[in-house]
């Protein structure tokens, strides 16, 4: 092949490649986080009385739980929250009288009765809310 053969295929795969990215059928789908979830858990495991809120990626907060001690555990249904179906969201816990923790990652919205369930673990001023696998 040519020099010339290479710039002429170079040009036409940039046309090409320009051209898949201005086109809207390219667009990019949404991605959700999994897993896809119905319901949010958060155990306590940690030394604290604690809350939990879900909140979403663009800061959206539900109602807040109430407050509740090590070894036990609340559960939030989604389908009572005012988020729709396919948003992500994360516990946003509240230690009493220490630091207010996210939690390590997204879940999304589905409504199909499945519960994420996450740890809140350590002390009032140094703990993590882990997603259980």
């Amino acid at each position: 092949m040519t020099r010339t053969g290479r710039v002429a295929v170079a040009v036409v795969g940039s046309a090409g490649l320009i051209g898949a990215i201005a086109s809207p059928a390219a667009a990019a789908p949404a991605v959700m986080a999994t897993p896809c979830v119905q319901k949010v858990s958060v155990v306590n495991n940690g030394g604290f009385v604690m809350n939990y809120q879900l909140t979403t990626r663009d800061g959206q907060l539900s109602a807040p739980t109430d407050d509740y001690p090590v070894n036990q555990w609340r559960v939030v249904d989604l389908a009572s929250t005012p988020f729709a179906e396919g948003v992500d969201v994360r516990p946003l816990v509240h230690a009493t009288a220490g630091n207010t923790v996210a939690g390590n990652v997204f879940v999304s919205y589905c409504a199909n009765g499945q519960t994420a369930t996450y740890t809140a673990s350590g002390t009032t001023l140094n703990y993590s809310v882990t997603l259980l696998t």
